[in-house]
């Protein structure tokens, strides 16, 4: 696994030289090899420079940075009736004989499988590319990172940004969720196939959202762990991470939690007993402010933006997805999007009070809708980078439909006591889990590992806000990295 590019010329010429230079763009240590192909032609080599140029003159190319996560995948671009394929991505098991995409990718010109495609669990993206334009899409919730932009030489899409920058297109859009799109000379023409929509909530007692949730819940983890035999988890010992490996726990593979932070943080000491409650194994490794910075410019690269919070949350997430892949593991579980889904933020409360509970519903559902831009892009390119498969049980579109469609005052409690996210501790403590779980404030990732202060700090070594230092280290970054491609 590792991304995809695809390319339209506007002015009717040969792209192929394009397609290359995304392609070197995208070049990691990982990589086994990389697949470029026209509607009729096929190329594959170890390395960007040996890619031919020859018979590869069409205005419609697609291509793949290829690297194997497990032993089952297939280089591609692979051959169509017609057309070619690139498919990045994993399907857990709802669809017949489709418990990965190598079931379904050689059907793909098949209009009810496509459809089919975009009911079942799990994430991707893909495109086809035919005589004169390109069909792609992308998963129901975002999961899986693609974005798209246009100039007047080209349109196209990549699973990055950088990608796009390196062929003059500045401005590189987040591919909605959901939607397939049709790209060719003339820009993009997207078209919705299956997306969540805003209702009113409905009522229910917590008794039965409860029951309800956890029922969703163990089917989706027991989907995303399918067919391994061990797997880690992104663990902070709060709420989120403790109920996906408990539930992880219950299916019976073998469960790894990773936690990662600066020294003498105090969390620390809660998730070693949150472990040694849920009687599984924990990898704890510490890191120093020296740590923090050597790492911050590459987490930046990765991720393509200097944002604050993400680059806050970038950090800590890049050292367990490292660690995940250093003891051999190739899946990695998050809690990403449980507190958009249940009101876990501390903000929503004071919408609430501001606002009332009617336009805290619909700020919710927006939260939950952009959660592939606030979160999940982040950090599955993360993971990418280390050749580690992200897997999110919470991002899942049965779980979300279900929560969207929650009163407000089954996540909220006024006055706030930090127990937000009610029906999610409902469900851990009919589960059984010990109320010290239970009943934990949330405390973000940023703050608790203590990586948001660091970046402070190093910004105010520099006389820089947070958010000036980052900038200005983002772009100097970019326009290097970007003059060495």
């Amino acid at each position: 696994m590792k991304a995809i590019i695809a390319i339209v010329s506007k002015k009717g010429e040969g792209a192929a030289e394009a397609a290359i230079a995304m392609l070197k763009t995208l070049e990691n240590k990982n990589i086994e090899s990389y697949g470029i192909a026209s509607p009729t032609t096929i190329k594959w080599a170890k390395t960007v420079e040996e890619l031919p140029r020859q018979n590869l003159e069409s205005p419609v190319i697609i291509g793949q940075a290829f690297s194997r996560v497990f032993p089952i995948g297939r280089f591609q671009p692979i051959a169509l009736s017609g057309a070619t394929l690139v498919f990045e991505g994993a399907l857990y098991p709802t669809v017949p004989k489709a418990s990965d995409a190598e079931a379904i990718i050689g059907k793909f010109d098949r209009k009810e499988w496509v459809e089919q495609l975009f009911k079942s669990d799990g994430f991707f993206a893909f495109a086809i590319a035919k005589p004169d334009k390109i069909i792609a899409g992308r998963d129901v919730m975002g999961v899986y990172p693609l974005c798209y932009g246009e100039n007047s030489a080209f349109a196209a899409l990549s699973s990055e940004r950088k990608a796009l920058w390196k062929i003059g297109i500045k401005n590189a859009n987040f591919f909605p969720p959901g939607h397939v799109v049709l790209i060719d000379k003339r820009g993009f023409h997207f078209k919705h196939v299956r997306t969540l929509t805003y209702s009113k909530s409905k009522q229910i007692t917590m008794e039965s959202a409860a029951e309800s949730l956890q029922k969703l819940l163990r089917h989706s983890v027991k989907e995303t762990v399918y067919g391994l035999r061990e797997v880690a988890i992104a663990f902070s010992g709060g709420l989120d991470s403790s109920l996906i490996a408990f539930l992880a726990k219950a299916t019976g593979v073998n469960v790894h939690l990773i936690h990662v932070s600066l020294k003498n943080q105090s969390e620390t000491e809660h998730v070693k007993r949150v472990a040694e409650e849920l009687k599984l194994p924990v990898h704890v490794y510490l890191y120093d402010e020296e740590c923090v910075q050597k790492v911050l410019q590459r987490v930046l690269w990765i991720i393509e933006e200097p944002d604050a919070v993400k680059a806050s949350i970038g950090v800590p997430f890049y050292w367990t997805a490292e660690k995940a892949a250093q003891i051999g593991l190739s899946v990695l579980l998050a809690g990403q999007g449980a507190d958009e889904l249940f009101g876990g933020y501390k903000r929503y409360v004071d919408d609430y009070l501001r606002f009332g509970g009617e336009k805290t519903h619909e700020i919710l559902f927006d939260d939950v809708v952009k959660m592939h831009e606030t979160n999940f892009e982040r950090d599955f390119k993360i993971c990418n980078f280390h050749n580690v498969e992200l897997r999110l049980p919470f991002a899942n579109f049965q779980i979300a439909r279900f929560a969207v469609n929650l009163p407000v005052t089954l996540k909220l409690v006024l006055p706030d006591d930090g127990l937000r996210k009610l029906v999610l501790r409902r469900v851990a403590e009919n589960l059984g889990l010990p109320k010290f779980i239970v009943e934990r404030p949330k405390k973000a990732i940023q703050y608790a590992t203590g990586v948001n202060k660091v970046l402070k700090k190093l910004a105010n070594k520099e006389g820089l806000s947070l958010r000036e230092y980052l900038c200005q280290t983002f772009q100097t970054l970019r326009k290097q990295m970007m003059e060495d491609e």
